[in-house]
């Protein structure tokens, strides 16, 4: 990204032949390039040789220098970790020092023209990704042969000639031949083109072209306002997304996922059309962003880009999604280790998903508030007819999101750090970039008087309970850590990884999935798939139980002991907080602590043996108990991931409920008297083992 930019400072040359500044490298540049042997070598070549047999004995001498140069990048990264942009530069580094050879290999023995016409003139630029100066181990080479006119046969064969010999260095090259007017005509029609050129960077070969190039796109194709451009990055940031899935997933895609790079490159492409800058620190000088928000996101960037350099270097090969297999091996090499009873590769999963979070909130920040004036205006007959709901106090809209009238106001009472998620859900608007950036910055407000206000609690609840759609205010004010701060005890499981098959979604994600699946079956919208969850709340429950042990059932993860116990026992510490009575934090200390028992019982023991139901009636002890522990097994289940509830666990549960729920009705005698004629005949049979089987089996 732009951040890395500013450390490469890769300068356009004043000549094509000129010594060249280099960014900060990760080991010396003749280590990662040396041509001084290939040259050596080609002066000493058959001059009878020509075409492929020439080219022939040129691919190895340059790959030699190639494969010692990657060599060179991957020790010092083995030794330097974290050091992201060094790595990105010194790739980058290499594959300008390699471009430039083969140009002049082209140019020079292969094709030599000591005259070139007019016509005969050619530009190697950069565009994309590498003309950002951003390389990944493997990450693919996008060039632009920028030519004055049509193509000529001198041209064409320079341009064969190199890409048969880039492609001969396993180099993976995206490229195109085009004058300036075919860049400015295909630009303007295709964003796709437009946004490469946007990031072009002269390599080699004839600069003036390069540099009229770069006039000609800045004064023609990158003049407007940007309002079409925006919105189709944006569009295609939300079909990536949903292509690639959440930023919780627990095997993300670090370059497409979201929070992922592809979301920076997505924020820089912007911030290059309509601030006309290279680097993301000039967002800072523009009050785009704070201080401290750059200095997040250069953290998030140089986190993201470590990760996906080693996991080009352990794969061999560009891959982009961080697998569980790939996750361990990735953690080893940037050197995370096992600590208080966590894994290594999840305190690294963590690291990762706080950092995709940050991307996520500061990619947020800065689209939104290009939205007043870049944005296309809502439709008229829209505004006229839409009929706006009445704002509380304090509280104004603004570009259809709930803004702040004073900043100061709202920070006098500590109370409107959670008021503003109430309303939020009460009128169903978003929160406009600003007013989270406050949150965000204030969060040392909500402390121990703030939490057991009454008040507060009334909020928090009310959050959770009263509007049908609590996910999105819990998803939201987990995002910008009021969550955590509100309820200290959630924050460790923030971004917190299960470095299991089983689970899809991190464990603060997950206890929202949880939480939605509750709201959608109370919504009448799962009655069909699931008639007994369905049933059990239409004939009512203690929601306030139900939704606080739902919030807390996992809670103790991530710590040495058994997390249902030391769940436990933190529900028995925050339930009170929360305003609950004794019987209700009761209640919801026995659900966190036996939150598994119904999924244990139902899958790896026999139902249908009658010692399970009276074991598992005998722990539940009451039809209150049973109702409440059905309807959050099946919602925990439901938010372990999108496949993973289905009708075998469907039909378990339901046998297990209805069973259980007849024995506690009932009494537990009938059960008993059931179970003992079935041991009185196990036994008889045991006693008669010498008796014929058919004879046994008859009743």
């Amino acid at each position: 990204m732009a951040g890395l930019v500013s450390e490469l400072d890769l300068a356009k040359p004043t000549t094509t032949s000129g010594a060249r500044r280099h960014p900060r490298l990760i080991c010396a540049p003749e280590q990662i390039f040396d041509d001084t042997a290939v040259w050596q070598a080609l002066s000493q070549r058959d001059s009878t040789l020509e075409g492929a047999a020439l080219r022939a004995e040129i691919v190895p001498l340059i790959q030699e220098a190639q494969q010692a140069g990657r060599k060179a990048i991957a020790a010092g990264f083995a030794e330097s970790p974290f050091d992201a942009r060094a790595m990105t530069s010194s790739y980058t580094y290499l594959t300008d020092q390699l471009l430039r050879c083969v140009l002049q290999i082209a140019t020079q023995v292969l094709h030599p023209n000591p005259n070139p016409t007019e016509g005969e003139r050619l530009a190697m630029i950069g565009v994309g990704g590498y003309g950002r100066g951003e390389m990944a181990p493997f990450s693919d080479v996008d060039l632009l042969f920028l030519i004055p006119y049509k193509a000529t046969a001198w041209s064409e064969s320079v341009i064969e000639s190199m890409l048969y010999i880039l492609w001969d260095l396993k180099l993976k090259v995206g490229h195109a031949t085009r004058t300036i007017e075919d860049c400015l005509r295909l630009g303007a029609d295709d964003y796709t083109i437009q946004t490469a050129l946007l990031e072009n960077r002269f390599i080699d070969g004839d600069l003036t072209l390069a540099q009229e190039l770069s006039e000609r796109l800045k004064n023609d194709l990158f003049s407007g306002a940007g309002k079409d451009f925006i919105e189709a990055k944006l569009e295609e940031r939300d079909n990536r997304h949903l292509k690639q899935g959440e930023r919780y997933m627990v095997e993300p895609n670090v370059k497409e996922g979201k929070g992922g790079l592809r979301d920076l490159h997505s924020l820089f492409w912007i911030a290059k059309f309509i601030h006309d800058v290279d680097r993301v620190a000039d967002l800072v000088d523009l009050g785009v962003f704070r201080a401290d928000e750059y200095d997040t996101f250069r953290e998030a960037e140089a986190f993201l880009w470590a990760v996906r350099g080693h996991l080009h270097l352990i794969a061999g090969r560009a891959t982009e999604q961080l697998t569980f297999d790939m996750q361990v091996q990735v953690a080893q090499a940037m050197g995370y280790q096992d600590i208080g009873g966590r894994r290594g590769v999840e305190i690294f999963m963590q690291a990762y998903f706080r950092h995709a979070t940050a991307v996520g909130d500061l990619t947020r920040i800065f689209v939104s508030g290009l939205e007043a004036s870049h944005m296309k205006a809502e439709p008229l007959l829209e505004r006229i007819f839409r009929r706006r709901p009445k704002m509380r106090e304090g509280f104004q809209v603004v570009h259809n999101r709930i803004a702040l009238k004073d900043d100061q106001e709202f920070l006098q009472d500590k109370l409107n750090l959670l008021r503003i998620f109430e309303e939020a859900l009460r009128t169903g608007m978003l929160i406009h970039p600003d007013a989270m950036r406050l949150i965000k910055a204030n969060l040392a407000l909500i402390d121990d008087d703030m939490r057991r206000t009454p008040e507060a609690r009334r909020i928090f609840l009310d959050l959770l309970l009263k509007h049908g759609n609590p996910e999105r205010s819990l998803r939201r004010m987990n995002e910008l850590g009021v969550l955590g701060a509100f309820i200290p005890e959630f924050e460790p499981i923030v971004a917190m990884m299960q470095f299991n098959m089983y689970h899809s979604y991190t464990v603060d994600e997950h206890t929202i999935q949880c939480i939605a699946n509750l709201a959608r079956i109370e919504k009448g919208e799962l009655e069909e798939e699931l008639p007994v969850a369905s049933s059990i709340l239409k004939r009512g429950v203690n929601r306030k139980v139900l939704y606080v042990a739902l919030l807390l059932h996992d809670i103790g993860k991530g710590r040495p002991e058994d997390h249902s116990i030391i769940g436990a026992k933190l529900a028995r510490r925050i339930g009170p907080r929360l305003g609950l009575k004794r019987d209700e934090v009761d209640t919801v200390e026995w659900l966190v602590r036996y939150h598994l028992l119904m999924s244990d019982m139902a899958q790896k023991r026999d139902i249908a043996d009658p010692r399970t139901v009276r074991d598992f009636a005998k722990a539940v002890q009451t039809v209150k108990r049973l109702d409440l522990l059905c309807v959050l097994t099946v919602c925990d289940i439901r938010g372990v991931g999108p496949n993973t509830w289905n009708n075998w666990k469907a039909v378990l549960i339901r046998a297990l409920y209805r069973q259980t729920e007849r024995a506690l009705e009932t009494g537990l005698e009938d059960l008993n008297r059931e179970n003992r004629g079935a041991e009185a005949k196990k036994a008889l049979r045991a006693a008669l083992s010498d008796w014929p089987r058919k004879l046994l089996q008859q009743e």
